[in-house]
């Protein structure tokens, strides 16, 4: 198959950080150009002090090359952030939260080459927030984007792995891929399904991997060892940038490979 059949998304995992920041601004642009980079999408809900996300630093995403912002149950942590969700093309945040929520739950992204693909970012229910249903939400959306591409990426922040599974079992044949976000811890389960669906339950986290899914390690021991609350305070050390590569079959939508990246 020739490579302009082929559409190439790097996903880069959750974002913490001014670590996280740091080295997506050091390797994205070889990354963009080694893996021939159609389009890069990358979580951030934890961009900013490890908690939440503001335009500055979705300014700073954008300049060092990620395309499309996804998010998750800490999106809405700042009121003015709030405001310019509703505007913002290049970010998105969880789709079945009620409509009133600001921000928007998908996109349709065009390429250079002129390829649209269609992103949609989804929430968990387990062990989370009671909202809309993930499974019977996402159909309505993908039926909608249909009407302009088969090419479909999907974003699910959820915390229970059996979720994740369930829901790219659902949609497989459906969608090209399904990546998993929120756990900060990589999984290596990275398959493409019959239908042609790539599937990662957890793409990981983009920040510094010496301490407990990026909060300082001394903060986090103290939250577990007194169940009191402290002064949430993102680590510095060992910074890595956690990835997964999909190549697309433009002309069927069909995921063709998926590759997990785990960078110093």
């Amino acid at each position: 198959m020739s490579d302009k059949n082929i559409l190439t998304i790097l996903f880069i995992a959750d974002i913490v950080g001014k670590p996280g920041l740091d080295i997506i601004t050091a390797l994205l642009p070889n990354l963009r150009n080694q893996y021939r980079v159609d389009l890069c999408i990358a979580n951030g809900e934890n961009g900013y002090n490890g908690r939440g996300l503001n335009e500055q630093i979705v300014r700073k995403y954008v300049n060092c090359g990620v395309d499309i912002i996804t998010g998750g149950n800490h999106s809405w942590n700042f009121s003015d952030f709030r405001r310019y969700m509703d505007t913002s093309s290049k970010v998105l945040r969880p789709l079945n939260y009620p409509d009133e929520t600001p921000g928007k739950g998908s996109v349709v992204f065009t390429t250079k080459s002129g390829h649209q693909v269609g992103i949609i970012n989804l929430q968990g229910r387990t062990f989370m927030n009671p909202i809309d249903c993930p499974f019977k939400k996402s159909l309505y959306e993908i039926e909608r984007i249909k009407q302009r591409t088969n090419i479909i990426f999907v974003d699910f922040h959820a915390e229970a792995t059996a979720e994740k599974v369930a829901l790219a079992w659902y949609l497989d044949g459906k969608i090209s891929a399904l990546v998993g976000t929120h756990t900060h811890v990589q999984t290596a389960d990275e398959r493409i399904f019959p239908g042609g669906t790539a599937y990662i339950s957890d793409a990981g986290m983009t920040g510094p991997f010496d301490s407990v899914i990026g909060l300082d390690i001394n903060v986090a021991i103290k939250r577990f060892v007194t169940q009191l609350p402290e002064k949430y305070r993102v680590a510095a050390s060992n910074i890595r940038l956690n990835a997964v590569v999909i190549e697309i079959n433009t002309l069927t939508g069909r995921a063709e490979k998926i590759q997990r990246l785990n960078l110093p």
